[in-house]
This record gives C-alpha cells, sequence and structure tokens, in this order.
C-alpha cells in the first residue's frame, strides 16, 4: 500500500500545474476596450459536496479578476462584457492522493459590441477548474487551500479563460478587428441587462 501511495503522490507531482497569475501577459483583442464589464452572481447553485458560500463572496473576487485582466486594454472600440456565476463546488477536505477533488465552476458569458448594437456571444457557457500545485495535487485542495483561497483562486482561472477565449474568437472571427469609425452611442450596460435573468 506504501508503494502504491508513493507512485501516487509521484503522478500527482508531475501532473501539478502552476497557478494562473493575475498579472499574466495581455492577449491580442485588437480594438478593444471594456466599456462596462458585469458580475452576476446572486442565482449560483452550490452543488453537492461543495463547501457552504454565500453569494456575494463571489462578486468581488469575480469582479476584481475580470476588470484587472479587461481594463488594460485600450483599444478604440466599446464593448460590454458580463459573466454570470451559474454553478460552483468548493472541494472539501477528503483522503489525500486517494480522493482529492479540484474546486469547479460554471459560468456564461456575453459579449456585447456596442457600436454594432449586437451581441457577439450569449450565454457562452464555460466550464472551468482550479489551478492544481504539488500541495494540492498531494493534499487535496480541501486540506491545502480555505475556501476564500478557492474562491480567489477560480475567479482568478474565471477571468483568465474569459480574456483567453475573446482573444481566440478574435483570432478565429475578428471579433474586435479595427473598423474606421467606432461608434460608442448605444445604451448602457447591454450585456449586464441581458446577463440578468428577469424576476
Amino acid at each position: 500500500m506504501i508503494r502504491v501511495l508513493s507512485m501516487l503522490a509521484a503522478l500527482a507531482l508531475l501532473t501539478a500545474c502552476g497557478e494562473t497569475q493575475l498579472n499574466e501577459a495581455p492577449e491580442d483583442l485588437g480594438a478593444f476596450q471594456a466599456r462596462v464589464t458585469h458580475v452576476y452572481t446572486d442565482k449560483a447553485l452550490q452543488w453537492p459536496l461543495s463547501r457552504d458560500a454565500e453569494h456575494s463572496e463571489w462578486t468581488a473576487p469575480i469582479e476584481n479578476a475580470l476588470n484587472t485582466r479587461l481594463r488594460r486594454y485600450q483599444g478604440a472600440q466599446e464593448y460590454d462584457v458580463a459573466v454570470t456565476l451559474e454553478g460552483f463546488m468548493l472541494a472539501p477536505p477528503g483522503v489525500p492522493v486517494l480522493f482529492s477533488p479540484k474546486s469547479a465552476v460554471v459560468v456564461n458569458v456575453f459579449v456585447y459590441d456596442v457600436a454594432q448594437k449586437k451581441f457577439l456571444a450569449k450565454k457562452h457557457q464555460m466550464e472551468i477548474f482550479e489551478s492544481t500545485t504539488g500541495e494540492s495535487a498531494l493534499l487535496g485542495s480541501g486540506h491545502a487551500r480555505t475556501k476564500e483561497e478557492q474562491i480567489q483562486g477560480l475567479a482568478i482561472n474565471i477571468a483568465d479563460k474569459v480574456e483567453e477565449w475573446m482573444a481566440e474568437q478574435h483570432e478565429a472571427e475578428g471579433w474586435f478587428a479595427p473598423r474606421a469609425a467606432a461608434d460608442s452611442s448605444a445604451g448602457t450596460g447591454a450585456a449586464a441587462a441581458e446577463a440578468q435573468p428577469a424576476g
């Protein structure tokens, strides 16, 4: 048994990856500039086995991470970006190595082109996991990290994955390609209004 556990521990260390950082290099987002960013968490589902967390505990970390990543782009065209937290599982303490679940979230993303008055994306769903380090791989996220650390790490990963996905769409579809004249006169917060459920 000890030999098996040692092999599992070594495998966990080999497969562990570094944590995503908030200040990573920018992507190519063309003429993108964020006019409105909005985060909506009020109706997120807490999945079975998850540590308990209030909806309000998610809002500020995701907002801060999203703004840090997207507000650094100073292109000539404005876009609204909204993220809704749909569900989450914050990994509880488990049996190290043998049972060490990773925390995860599901989010929907909305991107609105202000000048063109149209959505580039509505409810694009993304499943996002927390980063794994050697410590969390061996001990399990629930042992190695507090609830607050799990939420913060997931918030950074949300912003990172949204930014990467937007860059992929720009490369493939020309989402943020510069236009001859950018008109930013449309109404405020279209993506936010669409993202927030009625009622």
